[in-house]
């Protein structure tokens, strides 16, 4: 009797702790390499509240903002290897990945505006790319905007000339390397937690950010002048491990993806207005004067940087190239 008692005591506690793991929430870990107070990180926010709510506990979100868990070299491998479950990354990531078509978002003057950039990233173009990601066991859920760069340095850059010589911290980009090239300066690649500190000890002389990524980053202490190219654009693809994705029950993964949704059109909606408003602190800080090019100024910035197109068809694809153009010229 006291064996039957123990087997069913023991039945009944692989029961009970079977229960407990099926009770337990489910745990997304969500890194990020730039502050909670800019686009990406209240979007990041937004999304952990929506989705811990419509999966009434279900799921729990961790955000880790600020290169608290991994750097922006380490996190996509990270993800491949399931310690972490989402990140946010910019596109320029992806070529380096091995997926190069991505690299079109870093070329000089491709988007004239914010929609032209939507109709691409929401368009066919936009979902095409998402999806290249899947071999590297890698989902895309989402674009997430941040903004139009603008280049910094201690010294004035009012036309492509005055960027001859300086050292400008770019991100792992065949095309960003050929930009920075176009114009005379020396790119140099490395981390964007590094970058302040870099700017500070003259590592580097400058670099390109979104004002929203310059102000939070307290880049504009170290930096006297900014100039207002707006020559590029920096977004993010929110993406998950696809073999973690898979694995979630059905209806967990379609409230996941309405939160994201839902997340996505807060974010982006907000990324102009958070720019508008950094770019107005970096002013008011009195620490960096910023410079608004003439016409006949971005004139020549557009016509040093748009030969980089043709340089880079072979990389990311002529036809790509051209059908973006069209899409973002219409």
């Amino acid at each position: 009797m006291k064996r039957r008692h123990l087997i069913a005591a023991i039945a009944l506690s692989s029961l009970l702790l079977t229960q407990a793991w099926a009770d337990a929430p489910i745990v997304i870990k969500f890194s990020h390499v730039v502050a909670k107070d800019t686009p990406k990180g209240k979007a990041a926010e937004r999304f952990k509240e929506l989705a811990e709510a419509a999966t009434k506990g279900r799921v729990k979100v961790e955000l880790y903002p600020n290169s608290t868990l991994y750097k922006d070299k380490e996190e996509l491998e990270a993800l491949q290897l399931g310690a972490v479950q989402m990140l946010a990354p910019s596109l320029a990531k992806f070529g380096p990945l091995g997926v190069k078509e991505f690299e079109l978002f870093d070329l000089p003057y491709i988007f004239p505006d914010y929609a032209a950039l939507t109709r691409v990233t929401e368009g066919t173009i936009g979902r095409d790319l998402l999806k290249k990601l899947e071999p590297k066991g890698i989902l895309g859920l989402a674009y997430w905007d941040n903004g139009f760069k603008m280049m910094s340095s201690n010294r004035p850059m009012h036309v492509p000339a005055d960027m001859k010589g300086l050292k400008m911290r770019i991100q792992a980009s065949k095309v960003l390397d050929a930009q920075m090239r176009a114009l005379g300066a020396n790119p140099q690649v490395m981390a964007f937690s590094e970058v302040y500190q870099a700017l500070q000890t003259g590592v580097v002389d400058g670099a390109e950010n979104p004002p929203s990524n310059l102000y939070t980053q307290k880049m504009h202490e170290v930096q006297k002048h900014l100039t207002v190219t707006n020559h590029g654009y920096i977004g993010y693809a929110v993406i998950v491990n696809k073999n973690f994705w898979d694995k979630l029950p059905a209806d967990i993964r379609g409230q996941l993806e309405g939160a994201m949704k839902e997340a996505s059109r807060y974010g982006n909606k907000i990324a102009q207005q958070e720019n508008a408003q950094a770019l107005e602190a970096v002013r008011k800080s009195g620490k960096t004067l910023i410079y608004t090019p003439t016409d006949a100024e971005k004139a020549e910035w557009r016509k040093a940087l748009l030969p980089v197109h043709k340089k880079m068809e072979d990389r990311i694809g002529k036809d790509l190239i051209a059908a973006t153009n069209k899409e973002a010229s219409r």
